[in-house]
């Protein structure tokens, strides 16, 4: 049964979502449990955005995210409307998490094979540094501090300063230090290259440099450590069809391949959604596109005030990436995530934000989740995806001819895979290829190829991100790594929650969070067992907090 609220008589029944990405079908599951009556339009022929599968002959891959963390986030949701994820979706944990190889200027590398075992990796890094296996026990005690008290804050709609005027909100100022990034943070506590850079890559996760990132998101080692990376059987772009199908035992419409070519208003009021020469009308419309290119070109100028065209190109953007998916023949001898590190690695990140050019030695990632899940290449084979960072295609900092460049960055891939990642007879071996690059993530209507969306420079989060409900345009709404709280899925999906708990807000009606389905489970007493299960006891702040 699903818990639906009344609705006649209630303004805003009928909900338009554009894209059906993480966001967007999370935030459609919310609604219609809610009771709204919810259409999704997706450009691609399939669910999930930037998170859909991809299809080479008989081999499949992930789009783009494929670390999964906080998955009792996404149950929570599941829960809520009446169902577990666990019977749409089988969820695994890894271990080892992910290898690391941290390159040096001497062409020494280190490799690091970390475990959600904490007193097994704390005698890992001291290996690396005594003092640093000491120093992670120590980061583990205050982050697990820091999470808990950003943990509202991430959850809560902001708008505005006066909105972090909240006893939660100065309880997490000192937390925030926006002054210190976070390689600076783990400077203070970690003497080693290798373990500061082991603690800090993940920056990545949002497109920025570890340099550059906020101090405050040291919690995302931190979640990882605490809480496990885990993989879905057949890939992230599973939890993307596991959305999609709760939607439609809800009775949420999903269109695909039908691109949304504007947002149409009677003066500032929304009313629909134009989709080649028709109007399809909707009380409400929710953008889960790529937010800045959607206020760019799907909202008439004149609307928009100060959001001018040179205004929203103008602001900081993450970085993008060059992927490779590769189907290749037998199996690939190398754990479910490996990340390179490049021994120029604060060169390399100057090269992507600040020059705008290709490195040397780029810094590579290589999953290969065909060692643990067998559904995604014939039997025997791999289905292998290579990802390098890159420069966004921001034409303030970046003049490269991608077309002409795609031989040499592919040629950069292989000799890194040849290379650091020991796969010597890899050129041979390839059945299936696909190439990705800035300027094709552009065409997917991405602005400036930024496969990460805005950066998140202290300067672009919180209120200054993309809001959730439009201050002048109204029955607007965002979801997505463009607003609060920003990139990577977990965080998406709390975009999804803030976003249609708000709507419910305003249209007189019980968020489904509020009012769960009689008998269902809450996703926190769904942690004491099973797939989502931490490893240490307590509930994860995220699921907990409201």
């Amino acid at each position: 049964m699903i818990h639906t609220s009344p609705v006649a008589g209630i303004p805003g029944r009928s909900i338009g979502i554009i894209g059906a990405g993480p966001g967007g079908l999370a935030a459609a599951m919310q609604l219609a449990a809610a009771g709204f009556d919810v259409t999704v339009y997706e450009a691609q022929s399939v669910v999930g955005g930037r998170s859909r599968r991809l299809t080479a002959g008989p081999y499949s891959f992930d789009c783009g995210p494929t670390f999964f963390l906080m998955p009792y986030v996404l149950e929570e949701i599941f829960a809520a409307c009446g169902f577990r994820l666990s019977d749409f979706a089988t969820l695994r944990r890894l271990d080892p998490m992910y290898r690391l190889i941290i390159g040096s200027r001497d062409g020494e590398s280190t490799v690091l094979d970390t475990t959600q075992d904490v007193a097994q990796m704390a005698q890992r890094l001291a290996r690396i540094d005594p003092r640093d296996g000491a120093a992670f026990h120590r980061f583990m005690d205050e982050n697990r501090r820091k999470l808990a008290r950003l943990t509202p804050v991430l959850k809560q709609r902001v708008q505005s300063l006066l909105d972090l005027m909240t006893p939660e909100g100065i309880a997490a100022a000192p937390y925030v230090r926006p002054w210190e990034s976070v390689h600076q943070c783990l400077s203070r506590s970690f003497h080693d290259r290798r373990t500061r850079l082991a603690l800090c890559f993940q920056a990545k996760y949002l497109g920025m440099s570890p340099y550059e990132c906020p101090s405050l998101f040291s919690i995302l080692p931190f979640i990882e450590y605490e809480y496990g990376i885990w993989h879905p059987e057949g890939g992230c772009n599973r939890l993307m069809s596991a959305m999609a199908d709760a939607c439609r035992k809800m009775g949420v419409r999903i269109e695909t391949g039908t691109a949304v070519n504007a947002i149409a208003f009677d003066g500032r009021s929304v009313v629909g959604v134009q989709i080649g020469g028709s109007l399809r009308r909707h009380d409400r419309v929710v953008v889960n596109a790529d937010g800045t290119w959607a206020i760019k070109n799907l909202i008439p100028q004149e609307l928009r005030g100060r959001d001018t065209d040179a205004a929203i190109d103008a602001r900081r953007y993450s970085c993008s990436t060059f992927m490779m998916y590769l189907g290749v023949r037998g199996m690939i001898d190398l754990p479910h995530h490996t990340i390179y590190m490049s021994g120029r690695y604060e060169a390399t990140f100057r090269d992507i934000s600040q020059l705008g050019r290709l490195s040397e030695d780029p810094s590579t990632y290589v999953h290969n989740p065909s060692a643990l899940d067998p559904t995604l290449a014939p039997a025997g084979n791999s289905a292998l995806y290579v990802l390098l960072p890159v420069t966004n295609n921001d034409p303030r900092q970046c003049s490269i001819d991608w077309e002409r460049e795609r031989p040499r960055l592919r040629e950069d891939a292989l000799r890194q895979l040849e290379g650091p990642f020991g796969i010597r007879d890899i050129r041979s071996r390839i059945e299936q290829e696909i190439l990705v690059s800035p300027l094709d993530w552009q065409r997917e209507r991405i602005n400036h190829g930024a496969t990460f969306n805005l950066a998140h420079n202290f300067g672009q989060m919180l209120h200054k991100r993309i809001p959730h409900t439009h201050p002048k345009l109204a029955g607007l709404h965002f979801v997505g790594g463009a607003t609060h709280p920003g990139s990577g899925l977990p965080v998406i999906f709390l975009s999804s929650t803030i976003a249609s708990r708000h709507i419910c807000e305003l249209d007189g009606r019980v968020h489904p969070f509020d009012a769960p389905v009689p008998g269902a489970l809450h996703a926190s007493s769904l942690l004491g067992a099973g797939t989502n299960a931490p490893s240490r006891g307590g509930v994860p702040p995220l699921a907990a907090a409201r």
